[in-house]
This record gives C-alpha cells, structure tokens and sequence, in this order.
C-alpha cells in the first residue's frame, strides 16, 4: 500500500472521532446457518486439512485451511482454543500467504491450538462488501463470523476461546472483527496493519492499493470515501471496545533490517516499496496505539528500529505475539516434554527425518502410536513398528488412520520399481503416491485386482482418486491414470477406459440404466474396435463410429440378428432418440427402431 498522488486538497477530510457511527455489537451464532455445509476435505499433511465450506453469503464454497494441535490424534475428546491467522492484501486463492511465504507450521505443530487460516480473499480487507467485487460476493465478515465458527465447533473440535490476528490488511481486519465481536475474541493482533483508515488521505491511499492488488474499487467496499460506513470499519475510532482483550501490534520502521538488502543510501533498502508501505503502517498503527491506551486499552506495542513490509517480519512477529495469545486463551505456554519408546525410539533414531517427538506414546486400535514434527510412527506386536510420513500420512489421515479400513501401517515408506513414486502398506490395503497423482489408498478387491495387472507399472498405473462409495446404490468408482475401476459386489472390479467411459459417464455410469459395467474393455477384431458389457447395456466403440450406448433387449436382440458390428449394420454411430415412429438408434449400415418392444431394422 502507498499513499494516494492526490494533493493534500483532494483528499478525503479525517472524520471527527466525536461524531464517527459507532461500530455494531455483534455474537457469533451457536447454531450452524441454513445452507452452510461442507462441500470436501482434503488432507495437506497428517496435521494440516483444507476444507471447502458452502456459503450461502458469498454464493461459493470458500476453502478455509486448520492447522491441527500437536495433541490431536493421541487427545480425541480434547477441544481446543482457535487463532483465526488472516492474510494480506495479495491474498491469493490457492493457500494462504502464512503458509506459502512462512515456516509457521513448524511452530505451530507443537501448539495446542487450532489455527484458521482462510483462502483468498485478495483486497477484501475480510469485511461485507456494498457492492460487487469484480464479480464475486465478498461478504467476509459474515462468512467468517456468522456461517464458519458453528461449523468448526461442530465438527473440528474448537472450544469457546479465541483470537485473531493477520498481517497488513489481515492486520487491519482483525482489530475491526475483534471490536465488532468483543464477546468472541479474548486476543486481537496486527502486524504491518493499517490502523487507521479515515484519517486525512488514507481512504485514498486504500483506493490506490485495492487498484494495484487486483483492481478492486474501494468505493464498493464500504462506499463513498470517508463515509459513515468507512468510519465504522476504523479500528482508531473504535479502540475502546478492545478493553477487555489482549491486543498486541507492531510495525517496523522501513529502514534496512536483518531481512532486507541494503541500497547503497543510508538505511534505506532495496526493497523500496516495502519500504513506504511499512512507514505508512508504522504511523497508522501509532495513532490507533495512542487511541487506545487512552480509551483505557493494554496494547503491548513493538515499534521496530527496522524492517519493511515483507514476510520475514511478520514470521517473526508471530512466533513474539504466541505467549499473549496463550496466555488470553487458557493455553499453558510450556510445551509438554515427550519421548519415544521401545521399538518406536529405535525407529525413530533410525529415521532422523521424523524430527522431534510431538507426544509421548499413546493408545491407538490395535496397538501404539508417536507423533514427531515430519510424521507418525506405529507399533503393534505383529506389525512392528513403522513410520507414516508426509504425503501418505496425509491420504492415511484422512482414511482415519488406525481407526479406519486401512488399519495399522506394516512397511515405512518404500520406493516404486519405476523410481517415480512411493508407497506404504497397511494391513488391509496400500497407499500409493506419485508427484503427478497425489496418495491415494488401494484396497480390497480392486487392489487385488490392480496387482495382478502389475499395479503402478501395469495398464492402470498410479491410482489418481481414493475409493469412492455411491451414495445411490452399493458399489464403489476409483481412478486410474489408465481408467476407471468400478465395483459391485455382483460385478466385482471392471475397468472402463478411453471413449467407452466418456460415453458412460455421459449416460449417467452407474447409476444409469447400463448399471455397473460386467466386464472389462473387451477388444474386437472389426476394425480394431472395443466394447464393454454393463448391467444393463452396452457400449461399443471404433474410430469411425465413437463409443455409443446399445441398451439390452430389442435393441441388442435385433441387432445379434443381424451379426453384431460384424453384420450389415456395423456399429452404432449415435445415442437413441424418441421420435414419432418410436425409440430409434442409428447405425452405419442401417437404423433399428422399437416400437411397442418391437424391433424393426431398416
């Protein structure tokens, strides 16, 4: 951010603090709102989950990432305090900033918190918008504090303690929803964060950011410049409702710090326009400090003699503010002393990788368990004990590790014959991982039937899902990178491949009337052509033609009695269509049209 070219005329005139709106009393609901859900869980690491969270506010599914406690897995009745950790102007829609940009994660894996860590968000400042958002419908605030929390209290074990910090505009964002939610937060933090939004220039200075971070008109986000509704969002002109918080800031002072390269002029860094954007929030975040320790405040301020705005920094202000936080959410801030036993001590000295422990050995199904910084270690009497780690840990994670289908791990991590991927085996199935496919669990019959063919180096190769129950009828899908396997327990695992599955997915696969497939592509000598064999159908395919349904009964029938593709017909060239005359399919040699469950080729 940097001020506005506006001359000092033009700008918008700092509003008179004894006038300004004052800044709504709001509680964060208990009841989980109608039409919010969640859509999809995906597991970044056996302690890091992202969520995608349908919200009727915003009209999408947010993803919203939690980094889970240190004490998660072997404490499962436990609850834990929140720290909602927002991100800044450049938000991006992939990750957030925090984790992208900083080592936080090896922080907080020893914290017994749960740390919110929402996605995108670029230039929203995490508030409800007035008006459209270059097309989306920014409502932040609303998601953040009215449709989110029931759901994570819900589901992700988060207790009634809680805090909210960010850096920039997260900075900014989170002084305005700790004054706007005084009951809900007991700690509030800004690093880099502008304090002071109405004060002479600054709404300019806000415009000409939201235009340069993606080119978002601040008059949208809380109308005309300076107005009663920017005053509201002020976090200087509402400091008093901070009182019974723990709030920390800080913001450096743009010289060249330990993280900055020098430019040759005295003090100042290479890093020109983090070098304005710090001093602009330096001077903001002093006006709201003065603000509010006369409104009767405890602010703990760290104005730092350099730095610029740039992550380093904000790391570093992270890791000074945890003892407040802890100490505003109940956490004790000691870190419990832990050490690894018997077998998995010596696999764990064995496989340095692991890092430090993360607790002392706990009870898990069927036998022991160790949490270290980089993975798990498992130990039953006939499995011995074995490591889980990064990416595999993830997929084991979220096949609920020991408590799921896939049971105890009964190999570490090997190497595949190709050399690109990995894999773990577990008592009732395999998690394989390659860099192009993720980890995905193979079990059962299809993994059974996946091996014969030769696993990863056979005509399946990696898998490219996990299973896949049908919530319609009982069966289960899983992707290939060379097909689809489907499974029934009167079909067992078939492999559909290639067109065939374009076009059987395009019928609706197998909750259509072909049913789940009966056999595997079958190849055919006509013209080099392929077909396979569902429950209720066929599909059939060659290069001219492209795959098309063949439904049993007249169709079929009429069609063997004109021998098949190898017959006067040939194969299909289309789907099946209703006309005046009745159901008629089309093929290259001629049509077949039903009729009363008549058949009559022509």
């Amino acid at each position: 951010m940097s001020p506005a070219p506006e001359s000092p005329a033009r700008a918008t005139p700092a509003p008179n603090p004894e006038n300004a709106p004052d800044a709504p009393t709001l509680r964060v609901p208990t009841q989980l709102p109608s039409g919010v859900r969640l859509d999809r869980v995906e597991w970044k690491s056996a302690n890091r989950v992202a969520l995608w969270v349908q919200s009727p506010a915003m009209g999408q599914a947010i993803q919203v990432q939690l980094m889970l406690p240190a004490t998660w897995n072997s404490e499962p009745d436990r609850t834990y305090p929140s720290l909602l950790l927002l991100d800044g102007l450049r938000a991006r829609d992939d990750a957030s900033g925090w984790t992208l940009e900083t080592k936080i994660s090896q922080f907080f894996d020893a914290k017994n918190a749960v740390i919110v860590l929402p996605v995108g968000g670029e230039s929203s400042f995490y508030t409800d918008w007035v008006s459209d958002a270059k097309g989306d419908q920014y409502q932040w605030e609303t998601f953040l504090m009215q449709e989110l929390p029931p759901l994570l209290q819900r589901d992700w074990r988060v207790g009634d303690q809680h805090g909210v910090a960010g850096l920039s505009m997260g900075g900014t964002a989170a002084m305005m929803l700790a004054q706007r939610y005084p009951d809900y937060f007991q700690f509030a933090a800004s690093y880099s964060g502008f304090l002071d939004t109405t004060s002479f220039g600054m709404p300019e200075a806000i415009k000409v950011a939201m235009q340069d971070a993606g080119g978002y008109p601040a008059e949208n986000m809380w109308g005309p410049l300076g107005s009663a509704r920017w005053q509201e969002q002020d976090p200087k002109l509402h400091a008093e409702k901070m009182r019974e918080q723990s709030v920390y800031v800080s913001a450096g002072s743009g010289n060249t710090g330990p993280w900055d390269e020098p430019s040759g002029l005295p003090g100042i860094p290479t890093n020109f326009p983090g070098y304005g954007l710090e001093l602009l929030s330096r001077m903001t975040t002093q006006t709201f400090v003065n603000r509010a320790r006369e409104a009767g405040v405890q602010v703990t301020a760290n104005f730092r003699p350099s730095g610029t705005h740039t992550w380093p920094y904000w790391q570093f202000e992270m890791t000074q503010a945890w003892p407040q936080y802890a100490a505003a959410v109940g956490i004790e801030n000691v870190e419990e002393q832990c050490a690894p036993e018997g077998e998995i001590a010596r696999l764990a000295e064995r496989e340095p990788g692991l890092g430090p422990c993360l607790t002392n050995e706990y009870d898990v199904k069927g036998g022991k368990a160790t949490d270290f910084r980089f993975g798990r270690v498992f130990w039953s009497q006939g499995t011995g004990a074995n490591s889980v780690i990064g990416a595999i840990g993830a997929a084991y994670q979220a096949e609920d590790g020991p408590d799921g289908s896939l049971g105890l791990p009964t190999s570490g991590e090997k190497r595949t014959p190709d050399g690109t991927g990995r894999y773990s085996d577990f008592q009732n199935g395999v998690i394989y991982w390659s860099p192009t496919t993720g980890a995905h669990a193979v079990r059962g019959a299809i993994r059974a039937m996946w091996q014969d063919q030769g696993a990863e180096r056979g005509d399946l190769g990696y898998p490219t899902t996990d299973e896949i129950a049908n919530p319609n009828k009982p069966g289960v899908v899983q992707g290939f990178q060379g097909g689809t396997v489907y499974w029934s327990e009167e079909t067992g695992p078939k492999i559909v491949k290639g067109a065939i599955l374009k076009a059987y997915r395009e019928a609706g696969a197998e909750n259509s009337a072909l049913g789940y497939p009966a056999t595997d592509e079958i190849a055919l000598s006509t013209r080099n052509g392929a077909f396979n064999r569902f429950q209720g159908g066929y599909i059939y395919w060659s290069r001219e033609t492209g795959a098309h349904v063949v439904p049993r009964g007249p169709f079929f029938e009429a069609w063997g009695e004109e021998g098949y593709e190898t017959g006067r017909l040939g194969y299909p060239t289309g789907p099946v269509r209703t006309t005046e005359e009745g159901q008629v399919l089309e093929f290259e040699g001629g049509t077949i049209t039903v009729s009363g469950g008549q058949a009559e080729v022509s």
